[in-house]
């Protein structure tokens, strides 16, 4: 990504959305962090009732694409058991940015501190979670690990589609152990293309509102 795309990518603002929740808007390429129809709603749709709950057992969770954080607290609040969760986001959000976000929030502000407060390649604990953050974009991030659970929320084809090439759909499928799952709120034709091609099973689902379809990709047992 060049400098002008990662300038314009760190302007950042607060915005409502239409449950009530809130997102931060990028003005430099009108993108929002979540959707303009619910950020929460999006969150909980995408993420947890077809990411999380799919699993009966603890878990490790690579999210790529940290944001707000807005994942990880919801994944804190609806845990049922132990998860590692491994979070990447290789632009950080300005901590005056990420404070007036924090202040209208209606979960707890605790959690959100903690995340935006703990120093990146370091663990700590949230509820059930033993939670992790990396400033590395997925193709220059190197680990031994493997995960259960893939959540994808990178900014949108329209804005940066290298995150959504084959080569990326492609490691995330090697990151997975086998049967996992990798979820996303983005239903492009081209991404479910590359997901297929890298080996995975995928499904269209019902979109959060706002949105027609999501992907769910299987890697096989």
């Amino acid at each position: 990504m060049n400098n002008s795309a990662v300038n314009k990518l760190r302007a950042r603002e607060v915005m409502p959305t239409e449950d009530g929740s809130y997102t931060l808007r990028i003005p430099g390429v009108e993108e929002t962090y979540h959707s303009k129809h619910g950020a929460e709603q999006e969150s909980m749709h995408v993420f947890i009732e077809n990411g999380l709950k799919c699993f009966n057992g603890p878990i490790s969770i690579l999210e790529v694409g940290m944001g707000t954080g807005l994942n990880v607290v919801l994944t804190a609040i609806h845990a049922r058991y132990p998860i590692q969760y491994c979070a990447l986001e290789p632009f950080p959000i300005e901590d005056d940015v990420i404070q007036q976000w924090i202040e209208c929030q209606k979960h707890s502000n605790d959690f959100f501190k903690a995340i935006h407060a703990s120093s990146f390649d370091s663990w700590i604990a949230l509820g059930s979670l033993n939670f992790t953050k990396c400033q590395q974009g997925l193709m220059s991030w190197t680990t031994s690990d493997r995960f259960d659970l893939i959540y994808f929320d990178a900014f949108g084809p329209s804005v940066e589609p290298s995150l959504w090439e084959s080569e990326v759909m492609q490691k995330c499928f090697d990151l997975l152990h086998p049967g996992g799952i990798w979820v996303s709120y983005c239903a492009k034709g081209a991404v479910r293309r590359n997901l297929q091609s890298a080996g995975f099973a995928v499904k269209r689902l019902p979109g959060p509102p706002g949105k027609r379809e999501m992907l769910f990709a299987q890697k096989p047992a």
